[in-house]
């Protein structure tokens, strides 16, 4: 899955133009190096989002192609 998908699936971003906008941007890094939004998810991948002063950084756990609002926390684990 792409990554700007997979954060707006997994619910770390709200849109995923915004996901896209951000690794355009050079804020979204996959196991320490800059990504680009076609970069393709894998299970373990560690996630470094930048927006502002706030960084997240999240473990991949799954790859699901929709997930409920419920089921998308599970998609990843916050570090």
């Amino acid at each position: 899955m792409r990554l700007d998908k997979y954060l707006k699936v997994s619910r770390i971003e709200k849109r995923r133009t915004v996901a896209n906008d951000l690794c355009d941007a050079g804020h979204v890094s996959v196991n320490g190096k800059v990504a680009r939004a076609s970069y393709d998810v894998k299970v373990n991948d560690i996630i470094e989002v930048t927006k502002g002063e706030k960084t997240i950084k999240v473990q991949v756990v799954a790859v699901n192609e929709y997930a409920t609002k419920e089921n998308a926390s599970d998609m990843f684990k916050v570090l």
